[in-house]
């Protein structure tokens, strides 16, 4: 039994007179067996918690960012209405400030037999998996003085995407890829390219693409025209270990890997590549193979990477490594989002480099810090001098590990998380008409 405002009230205002007029245990008998007797009929009255039935519909995915609404239905089966409040209790991070929280607290009345559907709005805070922990109902009586309550456990789970925020940029990649792919007046040739088609010569033309064999054949002279491979095979790999949790202004560092991830998925996907994912510290987290070109794969890795968490351990490059090279059984591109601090890439990276790249085509894919670079031009001020100095020192450390990368035969894209997806894939763009994937 839940006592309410209204019986305390009742309580108070009896309490007055009787200490005024009848002080004593008489006066109080008065006052309270009334209202004892008042509060416990109207406990009776209340309907019922433990029969009450519950059901859900609604989202069960929804973009970080974006409003999520789950459907609450609460069905009345006994002979008396329900007049209740009710908490749909989700974890705190389903909601990004106190009042939206307030949304997952109703007051409803359902006649007898009917049922009524209340609606919980999300929008979560975090990426992951935000599950429904109970329905509290809080039924009350018809004068308001006491309340039955109970809990019931309904699960629902709605899965917090990534928000895919260099969304915007494909775009213009795609019709970069599109001059490529020969859609276009521009075609391109390379090593490693594929014959597309013949067409007339044209003063400009390269002369080594002149197909002799065809020009034979006709009166005019035949070059040929090339089209950038297809069905190349990428792998995606993230480095979820400790470094990976660094937040970069307001986004952790792994949040900007996995749009870079994202926008290169959905790039590739259209090029005809076939695209695998791995996440990876000291065990696969997470991993999506076999995946060729089609509609569904961005969806998939979206989803796959929804729940995926830093890990504050020490990345095994060695199992990494190993774990890459049994994802990428053929010749690929393997795009390897990590970080670019010299002592994991000295001792961890380096060792098993060339195991890598000595069948594959590796890019290593590093979010940078805009605020070392505006330390750099900080001036005015001692400690503005050695931030300066310290933004100097830790700049050329990581160009330093850039450069014993690029001597590997790696590709490197230093980027501020908001560059990165769209470097990320111009590097793609790149490799791709140069015929090296």
């Amino acid at each position: 039994m839940t006592l309410t405002g209204r019986t305390a009230l009742l309580a108070a205002l009896g309490s007055l007179p009787v200490g005024i007029l009848v002080p004593g245990w008489i006066g109080m008998l008065a006052v309270n067996v009334p209202l004892a007797l008042a509060i416990l009929c109207d406990y009776a009255l209340a309907a019922p918690v433990r029969t009450l039935q519950f059901t859900r519909s609604g989202d069960t995915s929804v973009r970080l960012g974006e409003t999520a609404a789950v459907q609450l239905t609460v069905t009345n089966p006994s002979g008396r209405p329900l007049r209740a409040h009710v908490r749909d209790a989700w974890p705190p991070s389903s909601w990004t400030t106190d009042a939206e929280r307030a949304a997952a607290r109703h007051a409803c009345t359902v006649p007898a037999g009917e049922r009524r559907r209340l609606t919980t709005l999300l929008r979560p805070a975090r990426r992951g998996d935000r599950r429904a922990e109970r329905v509290t109902v809080r039924s009350f009586g018809p004068l308001g003085l006491a309340a039955r309550q109970g809990n019931h456990h309904v699960p629902w789970t709605v899965r917090v995407l990534p928000p895919f925020t260099s969304r915007k940029h494909l775009p213009s990649r795609l019709a970069r890829l599109r001059e490529l792919d020969g859609r276009t007046s521009v075609l391109t040739r390379g090593e490693g390219t594929e014959f597309d088609s013949l067409r007339a010569y044209v003063p400009g033309d390269d002369t080594r693409s002149i197909d002799w064999r065809a020009t034979a054949r006709q009166t005019t002279v035949a070059v040929r025209t090339w089209r950038p491979e297809r069905d190349r095979h990428i792998l995606l790999v993230l480095d979820t270990g400790r470094t990976s949790a660094g937040r970069v202004g307001d986004v952790p560092r792994l949040d900007a890997a996995m749009d870079a991830a994202l926008l290169l998925t959905a790039l590739a996907t259209r090029a005809g590549d076939r695209v695998n994912l791995l996440a990876y510290d000291r065990k696969i987290r997470t991993q999506v193979r076999g995946r060729a070109a089609g509609g569904d794969v961005l969806s998939t890795v979206v989803g796959a990477l929804a729940p995926l968490e830093p890990e504050l351990v020490e990345t095994d490059a060695r199992g990494l490594s190993k774990a890459a090279l049994a994802s990428a059984p053929h010749r690929s591109l393997i795009v390897l989002f990590t970080g670019l601090d010299a002592a994991p890439i000295e001792e961890g990276l380096l060792p098993v480099l060339p195991q890598l790249t000595k069948r594959h085509t590796v890019l290593v894919a590093a979010v940078a810090d805009p605020h070392v670079e505006m330390m750099t031009h900080a001036r005015g001020s001692v400690d503005a001098v050695y931030d300066a100095a310290a933004g100097t020192q830790t700049q050329a450390q990581r160009r330093g590990t850039a450069d014993q990368l690029r001597r590997h035969g790696v590709v490197v894209v230093d980027a501020a998380p908001a560059d990165l997806a769209p470097a990320v894939a111009d590097a793609y763009l790149a490799l791709k008409a140069a015929g090296r994937l």
